[in-house]
């Protein structure tokens, strides 16, 4: 039996006949897709859920925690006449729990009232003579100044005092929602935040 296999089109072959060995080829095909080569949608979604959860639990344990516990002992606050300020001598104490040093770096306080949030600095302690000149009543809890670049060591402890001052009435300040004391060390992520 002679094969019977289609003989491929000669250069002399009319144009105008189809050839019988032509295929239907789609290039997208030969190259796959999504359907075909992926997993289902719901399979990559739970994987996904999985992967966040686990880094969310992940980050929960891992954040920054600070390395120093204390509080705000003491506090009295002025007004500044013809100002509608307040000024603050505010005692914190506070215990370095880490390994480490706990260098001061910054220190500042936050006053939250009913509608908003102010912020200040501690002032200088060479400023505080003259602040207890003005306002004798600051004077009243004062210890020794609560200095930026103290240095205190693993297991010691520090008290002292800062001024701050806010654009508040002093009836404002009275009845603050929360006042907080922020003292970031140099060399650790989290700050310590004392509230009272």
């Amino acid at each position: 039996m002679p094969d019977e296999s289609p003989l491929p089109p000669t250069a002399n072959a009319p144009a105008s006949q189809p050839s019988e060995s032509v295929a239907n080829f789609h290039i997208g095909e030969e190259f796959g897709t999504a359907k075909k080569n992926l997993p289902p949608a719901r399979i990559v979604l739970i994987g996904v859920g999985i992967v966040v959860v686990v880094g969310a639990v992940l980050a929960f344990f891992q954040r920054p925690r600070p390395s120093a516990t204390g509080s705000i002992d003491q506090m009295v606050s002025v007004e500044i006449p013809n100002q509608g300020s307040v000024m603050a001598a505010i005692n914190v104490s506070f215990r370095n729990n880490g390994v480490k040093p706990f260098w001061i770096h910054t220190i500042k306080a936050e006053l939250e009232t009913a509608n908003e949030t102010f912020s200040d600095d501690a002032a200088s302690p060479a400023d505080f003579d003259r602040y207890y000149q003005a306002f004798p009543t600051l004077k009243q809890y004062a210890i020794q100044p609560l200095e930026r670049e103290a240095k205190i060591e693993p297991g010691g402890q520090i008290q002292g005092t800062i001024v701050v001052s806010f654009p508040v009435t002093p009836e404002a300040f009275a009845g603050r929602k929360v006042l907080k004391v922020i003292i970031q060390p140099y060399d650790q992520p989290a700050p310590l935040v004392l509230t009272k």
